[in-house]
């Protein structure tokens, strides 16, 4: 790790290109949600979700969503009264609920995976420069 006096200029600049890109990237996806009736949390919800190998559970969600178990219950409550998801029981442990997207929240997430894979091939060559001649810290 550098010490605070050997960070130069273009790294401060890197940093904030970088900070920057992120919030940028953040408020392009928050659109596209909003866009096609999700809110940005909905969103990270069904990519959770879809993106989890099986039908996760509550909790494995909130560790996904960087959220207490109870606010993840909130939102999942929320997202079966609009149609997104479901509740399934857990086959071996029926003390654990897990939740599914239906098909309209499936629809939902493959319709803004495309958008994101789309919009992210499309900065690669920004990311790219930001990571050019960083050190090796392994």
């Amino acid at each position: 790790m550098s010490s605070a006096s050997e960070i130069s200029d273009d790294d401060f600049a890197r940093l904030l290109a970088f900070r920057d890109g992120l919030r940028r990237f953040l408020r392009w996806s928050e659109t596209q949600a909003n866009a096609i009736g999700l809110t940005a949390t909905q969103h990270q919800l069904l990519l959770s979700i879809r993106g989890h190998h099986g039908d996760p559970s509550i909790s494995e969600i909130a560790e996904h969503l960087l959220l207490r178990h109870h606010s993840v219950v909130e939102l999942i409550n929320r997202a079966v009264a609009a149609g997104l998801v479901a509740r399934v029981d857990d086959p071996n442990d029926h003390r654990v609920a897990r939740v599914r997207l239906t098909v309209v929240g499936a629809d939902k997430v493959a319709l803004l995976a495309s958008a994101h894979l789309e919009e992210l091939s499309r900065l690669r060559s920004n990311v790219r420069a930001l990571w050019a001649n960083l050190p090796d810290t392994s």
